[in-house]
C-alpha cells in the first residue's frame, strides 16, 4: 500500500497530513518526512491520521522515535484525529499513555 504525506509548516509549527497505511513499507518514508521536524527545536508538530486506516508495530516504531526526539530537541508532538482502530493499537500497547494523541470524534460529536 501507498502512503501519501501533505505537509504544511510555518515558523514554529508542521502540520502533517497522512493518508494510506503506514506498514514496513511505508514507513521509512514517513520516518523521513517527520524526524526533520520533530528535530527542530520549539516546533510543534501535529500528525493528522484520519486518512489512515492501517498501522503496524514498524509504524507505531516511528512514532515512539519522533516521540523521544521531541525531548532531545525541545519539539511537541501530537497526533490528531486518530480512529478507533488505530487508536486501540498506541491504547493496547500503552502509547496513548505517553504519546499526545486526540482520537477522531464520533459522528455527531459536539
Amino acid at each position: 500500500m501507498n502512503l501519501e504525506i501533505r505537509l504544511e509548516q510555518d515558523k514554529n509549527e508542521a502540520l502533517v497530513y497522512l493518508y494510506g497505511e503506514i506498514d514496513a513499507f511505508t514507513a521509512p518514508k514517513l520516518r523521513d518526512s517527520l524526524f526533520p521536524l520533530v528535530e527542530t527545536k520549539d516546533t510543534e508538530v501535529v500528525v493528522n491520521l484520519s486518512g489512515v486506516n492501517y498501522i503496524d508495530s514498524t509504524g507505531l516504531g516511528v512514532f515512539v522515535g519522533a516521540f523521544k526526539a521531541t525531548h532531545s530537541h525541545e519539539s511537541k508532538l501530537q497526533l490528531t484525529a486518530v480512529n478507533e482502530r488505530v487508536y486501540r493499537l498506541f491504547s493496547i500497547t500503552g502509547l496513548d499513555e505517553v504519546i499526545d494523541i486526540v482520537p477522531e470524534e464520533k459522528e455527531g460529536a459536539k
